[in-house]
């Protein structure tokens, strides 16, 4: 049995032309070795598994090359790595500094890989500042990183530094099935489209994916196949979920809710996953951005038919619910109960963006045609020779259709008239419907005729018959229970301070406000009685007058001793105090 080589290793990359996903660094390495413009100092920075270390070897390897060595010369002699994880001294990088300064027994370069660089300590930088600024002319140093940020400034200044990307999904699964076929795999492409959306852009992680999946499922790769062993929903899944959001069905949203959770999924893992499939329909709306949609081409055409049913609407609000409860979903105590609110939410949608049930609607019995709901005319007064009792007004709004008009028709016969009882329910008024607001503003433009001001009666009168009915109105106030009102309007004689001004004085701005309050009420019950229509209230306020009302205990008692002098000799009996 011959040892199993996992497909990391055994297909990795011999050549820059077999590097997946970072075309445009390796054709920079390749002309600068071509141009002899190569520096002496690179760093490789970037995600994991993207092909850092490997393009270090491969320039470590072409760098030595003359044309006269075997095939597979690999130069090891001339290549040295270091993992920085585990050698970050001072004394390691001394011991570097110091293998650098020999000269290579084969080749023209000695390359030096340091790999994870950001783990170096301080003091490690620092001892290989002078060494990476002016290294011997046979040496090459190519620092490897994932975490750019870690190292210091003045190691990155002296560095030319290559940003490797992720890998794409398509790369990656033209390179799975590359794989595939030179293991006799059959793989479907959407299979390997999951793989590789499941590798989140790292190569490396792709192809143990790879070897995990052909080892549960052999020489047959599918969706399936990879969807159980991977743990992830299927495409089937979000689709059924967006069919049933779309047809408003609840019920059976809520059974494949549960059946997913049933086979171990998690609701978080659902909704975000809803949501991608949200975004995914959303970019198959419009043309130019189909190339966005990192699918197989079956899966693709799925995503075109389901995008023809869902408005852009209706996606832009499902997207924002299903991005709610992400955010809501940790900070949850009924996490199920979260999802499927959501879920609720999503199926009652409609297409335009709205939810379906209205706060009202008008019922459609009112009317018999749609056409007769539009045009209905305004209700027509009956003619003036009848005389016509309603015991309910016509263009009220009902709650029930039910209710019956009931109209008592008089005759000027002796024979009684007879009750009719008339069901119309394209009569009846609903409240938002077209009939109501035109009896609406029919009844708001039958208002009072206006009144001249010019034509209202202005005869004089005397300050004595002004006070009378002032008095008079002051006993309507108290018999009608209104003390206070009553109280304000005598703290003070009214006077004429013209023709047409009565004045009146008050102790407190209080007091004024109430009898403003209410002087509307008196000032039409004086023009009135004085048929003056012209007069108008000047209040004022008096503080003195208000000293004359602000009375303190000591003022008091001196008032009551005035009146009733057996008072003093009843406190000093009892000998009370104020």
């Amino acid at each position: 049995m011959e040892p199993f080589i996992v497909s990391a290793r055994k297909y990795r990359p011999q050549t820059f032309k077999d590097v997946v996903g970072q075309g445009a660094i390796t054709n920079t390495l390749d002309n600068a070795i071509e141009n002899n413009h190569l520096a002496q100092a690179l760093l490789f920075c970037g995600p994991r598994g993207v092909g850092k270390t490997t393009c270090a070897r491969i320039l470590a390897k072409k760098i030595n090359q003359d044309g006269t060595e075997r095939e597979d010369e690999d130069f090891a002699f001339n290549i040295f790595e270091l993992d920085a994880a585990s050698n970050n001294s001072v004394d390691d990088i001394r011991s570097l500094i110091d293998q650098v300064r020999i000269p290579p027994q084969v080749g023209k370069y000695k390359v030096y890989i340091i790999d994870e660089v950001h783990m170096l300590s301080q003091s490690a930088f620092n001892a290989f500042l002078k060494t990476l600024e002016e290294p011997p002319k046979h040496a090459i140093f190519i620092l490897a990183t994932t975490e750019k940020h870690k190292i210091i400034p003045t190691i990155l200044s002296r560095c030319q530094i290559f940003n490797f990307k992720r890998i794409t999904v398509k790369d990656a699964a033209e390179y799975l099935k590359y794989i595939a076929e030179e293991q006799g795999i059959e793989a479907e492409e959407s299979a390997l489209h999951i793989i590789a959306q499941k590798a989140d852009g790292a190569m490396r992680d792709a192809l143990s994916i790879f070897d995990r999946v052909v080892s549960f499922s052999g020489k047959e790769l599918t969706r399936k196949a990879v969807t159980e062993n991977l743990n992830v929903l299927d495409y089937d899944t979000y689709f059924s979920t967006t069919d049933l959001i779309l047809d408003n069905n609840i019920p059976d949203l809520l059974i494949l809710l549960n059946k997913t959770l049933s086979l171990g999924f998690d609701g978080h893992h659902f909704i975000t996953g809803l949501a991608s499939h949200f975004r995914d329909l959303m970019v198959c709306q419009h043309q130019d951005t189909h190339a966005l949609l990192e699918v197989g081409e079956d899966v693709k055409q799925q995503y075109k038919d389901q995008a023809k049913k869902a408005d852009q609407q209706f996606l832009l609000r499902a997207l924002e619910i299903a991005n709610d409860c992400d955010l809501k979903y940790k900070g949850s105590k009924n996490q199920r109960l979260l999802v499927e609110l959501t879920l609720m939410k999503l199926a009652s949608i409609t297409f335009n963006g709205e939810k379906k049930n209205l706060d009202f609607i008008v019922p459609a019995f009112f009317f018999k045609t749609t056409e007769e709901r539009i045009d209905a005319p305004v209700p027509k007064q009956e003619p003036e020779a009848k005389e016509v009792k309603v015991s309910e007004p016509e263009a009220v709004p009902t709650e029930s259709p039910e209710v019956e008009d009931k109209a008592e028709i008089s005759s000027p016969s002796p024979t009684p008239a007879p009750k009719i009882h008339i069901k119309s329910p394209e009569r009846r008024v609903s409240g938002l419907s077209l009939r109501s607001i035109q009896t609406k503003k029919a009844h708001e433009n039958v208002k009072a005729p206006a009144i001249n001001q010019e034509d209202l009666p202005k005869e004089k009168f005397s300050e004595a018959d002004m006070q009378a009915h002032w008095n008079d109105f002051v006993q309507h106030l108290e018999d009608k229970g209104r003390k206070i009102l009553a109280s304000n309007l005598q703290c003070d004689i009214p006077k004429l301070k013209d023709e047409q001004t009565i004045w009146i004085e008050l102790p407190n701005g209080t007091m004024k406000k109430e009898v403003e309050r209410e002087q509307s009420l008196m000032m039409d019950y004086l023009k009135q009685k004085l048929n003056n229509h012209s007069i108008s209230l000047y209040i004022t306020v008096n503080e003195e007058v208000a000293k004359k009302f602000a009375f303190t205990p000591e003022e008091k008692y001196e008032k009551l001793r005035e009146k009733n002098p057996a008072i003093d000799m009843l406190r000093q009996e009892f000998d009370l105090d104020f």
